[in-house]
């Protein structure tokens, strides 16, 4: 699977564009999540050039920060099973993924 298409990487705002926004306004775009543990990425910035994301990583705890599509495509759960795109998504704002988490 690819994880994150052109047709979607496009959609997707450039790096540092919504720095300094509140999280009911940043808008999360995509989220990968590995099917065999409990982590998952929400994109929320990128560059296409570096392949490098910026959202909410969470797994042991949730933070944001950066990561890189190169090595999520590299990597694999517990299981063998590897990095996945959620099909189901649908962009929401920040906040309501954090809500959600906690949830």
């Amino acid at each position: 699977m690819e994880l994150l298409p052109k047709e979607i990487a496009c959609l997707i705002p450039a790096l540092y564009s919504q720095d300094g926004k509140n999280e009911d306004v940043v808008k999360v775009y995509v989220r990968l999540f590995t099917p065999d543990s409990d982590w998952s990425w929400y994109i929320t910035e990128y560059d296409p050039c570096e392949r490098l994301c910026y959202g909410l990583v969470d797994g042991f705890e949730a933070e944001l920060g950066y990561f890189s599509l190169d090595e999520l495509e590299s990597v694999t759960g517990p299981l063998g099973l590897p990095v996945e795109r959620d099909l189901y998504f649908t962009k929401t704002t920040l906040l309501k993924v954090r809500k959600e988490r906690i949830l």
